[in-house]
């Protein structure tokens, strides 16, 4: 399904939609999309990291770069054996609808601990220089926990991010810079938090479909998500009125 133009309608109705697409890609997830000592949870988001975040044990063979957990979980895919297909990879080398949205947090069986997160950029995102602070710090926090990130950002750049949601957080990350192609103003982006911090970016735009992003559990083991057919199915659940509304012009 092409990508709808959500700056067409307010906040409210992406929030919605926000909200059935965290569920579509959770239930993936868990049917069968994650190995057999992994789940997903939708959790709410809340201020700084949750006390379970902070306390993760470290795996002495992981340097204290990420949870404990196995090595090679079984049915992810192997980075070096399959590199995701996405149009620009990056390495750091370097060490009101905002407060009510979810996001979808990876945990693994043995003690829970979160592994992933998965988040979906909303409008109050990039609402103001704070809200976009926020989310900024929020995940590079994350990565510097050892939690991997997927981030789906359907909102193109303002004055705050000029380059999108990966622009704002890799340049608080490295001295480096990242560029936007102009005709794809959308971004994904998966971050793998291993010591070396590598991002693998696919930017899109409307009218686009969804690609398969990495959904990483190890620095080098990742699942696909396969954001098309949950999106089609979040969107089945918008109220008609705001599916059309929403529908390309003829």
């Amino acid at each position: 399904m092409p990508i709808h133009d959500w700056t067409r309608v307010d906040a409210g109705i992406f929030h919605d939609f926000h909200l059935e697409w965290i569920s579509t890609i959770k239930r993936a997830l868990n049917q069968g999309l994650l190995p057999p000592e992994y789940y997903a949870l939708a959790e709410q988001v809340a201020g700084g990291l949750h006390p379970d975040v902070l306390s993760l044990e470290r795996s002495p063979e992981a340097g204290g770069d990420g949870p404990s957990s196995v090595s090679s979980p079984s049915g992810a895919i192997a980075l070096a054996a399959a590199p995701p297909r996405v149009r620009f990879t990056a390495t750091s080398e370097s060490e009101a609808y905002t407060r009510k949205r979810r996001r979808i947090a990876i945990r693994h069986a043995s003690g829970d601990h979160v592994v992933a997160i998965v988040e979906i950029v909303s409008p109050g995102n990039k609402g103001s220089r704070h809200t976009l602070r926020s989310f900024v710090e929020k995940s590079i926090e994350l990565l510097d926990a050892g939690i991997h990130l997927l981030v789906l950002d359907l909102f193109p750049p303002g004055p705050r991010d000029p380059q999108g949601i990966h622009g704002a957080i890799w340049s608080e990350m490295i001295d480096g810079h990242f560029s936007l192609p102009p005709e794809k103003p959308l971004t994904l982006v998966s971050y793998s938090a291993g010591s070396s911090k590598r991002a693998f970016i696919e930017p899109t735009s409307v009218g686009d479909e969804l690609p398969r992003m990495p959904l990483f559990l190890e620095p080098e083991f990742y699942v696909d998500v396969p954001l098309d057919a949950s999106y089609q199915s979040a969107f089945d659940a918008v109220p008609r009125r705001w599916r059309d509304e929403l529908a390309p012009p003829p």
